[in-house]
């Protein structure tokens, strides 16, 4: 349902179908669940999407001259540049920035087209996987790699990974997943203390 996401409980889970329309007409459906279908139906391979708003991410979709890359070995799937939905082009100038429509949806899978992640200018981000781990792994990757490339512009001239290297760190990619996630889930249920690195 409609519920900012630490007030979500199982019984606020709707079920879509294949069309965005809720199974069992639950009249409180998320205006954006547009991207997941859309995405869903552009793309078989993917069976996970996870759409955030992180700002750490968001200034790379607003100054286009400066892609988001991959930057970090947990981050390769980035690769030389994320896609930048911008909605002006499918919307006008005067939408409310929200992809609330199975058109607007199904732009956005077009401009992720066979990547992982999509940025949305002066929005947020979108990334898929195989499976929820491996999207929720792309969408926390997504801001820490972010964050270290802010910080690291600040320095200097940033050695970003090459095609190869982002090539070699994405084929080790799934073996890193699940360590992750089960840090991740007891991070959740409060059993570790969450870090930030």
């Amino acid at each position: 349902r409609s519920i900012q996401p630490p007030f979500v409980t199982r019984e606020d889970i709707v079920e879509l179908d294949a069309d965005s329309r809720p199974v069992r007409g639950d009249p409180h459906v998320p205006f954006e669940r547009f991207i997941h279908g859309e995405i869903y139906r552009r793309r078989p391979d993917v069976q996970a999407v996870v759409h955030s708003h992180a700002l750490a991410v968001l200034p790379f979709g607003v100054v286009k001259s400066v892609p988001l890359r991959a930057i970090c070995h947990t981050a390769g799937f980035i690769g030389s540049g994320a896609p930048i939905f911008e909605m002006r082009d499918f919307a006008g100038d005067s939408s409310n920035m929200l992809v609330a429509s199975a058109p607007l949806g199904a732009d956005l899978a077009g401009t992720l087209g066979e990547s992982r992640l999509v940025l949305m200018r002066g929005h947020g981000f979108t990334t898929v996987g195989g499976s929820v781990r491996e999207a929720v792994y792309n969408a926390i990757n997504t801001v820490r790699n972010a964050q270290i490339q802010m910080d690291a512009m600040r320095l200097g001239p940033v050695a970003y990974l090459t095609p190869g290297e982002a090539a070699a760190v994405s084929r080790l990619h799934d073996a890193a997943l699940d360590a992750s996630w089960e840090i991740w889930a007891q991070q959740a249920a409060g059993q570790l203390p969450c870090s930030c690195g």
